[in-house]
C-alpha cells in the first residue's frame, strides 16, 4: 500500500526513464492548459525522483520564456519555489 503523502513516488520509482519523461511531458502540457505551476513542480519532482532531475526535465520541455513567465506570475513562497525549479 502506498503512503498517502508520497504522491505516487513508490510507483514512479519503478518506472523507466522513458515512462517518467512521458508523464512529465503530460504535466507540462497540462501546465500549458492551466495546471498551476506549483503542482507542475511538485509532481515533476516526485516523478523525476529529485529536484535536480525535475529541473533538467522542465528546462528541456519548457522554453526560457515560458519558465520566466511562470515565475513572474507567482508571488511570495510560490515564486521562490518556481524559481528553484524553472530558472
Amino acid at each position: 500500500m502506498f503512503s498517502s503523502h508520497d504522491l505516487g513516488a513508490s510507483l514512479y520509482k519503478t518506472w523507466s526513464d522513458t515512462q517518467r519523461r512521458e508523464e512529465i511531458a503530460r504535466l507540462v502540457e497540462g501546465y500549458r492548459t492551466g495546471l498551476p505551476v506549483g503542482i507542475l513542480c511538485k509532481m515533476t519532482e516526485t516523478i523525476a525522483g529529485s529536484r535536480k532531475n525535475a529541473r533538467k526535465h522542465l528546462h528541456a520541455m519548457l522554453t526560457l520564456q515560458e519558465r520566466q513567465v511562470a515565475v513572474e506570475r507567482e508571488t511570495g513562497g510560490m515564486q521562490i519555489i518556481a524559481k528553484q525549479f524553472l530558472l
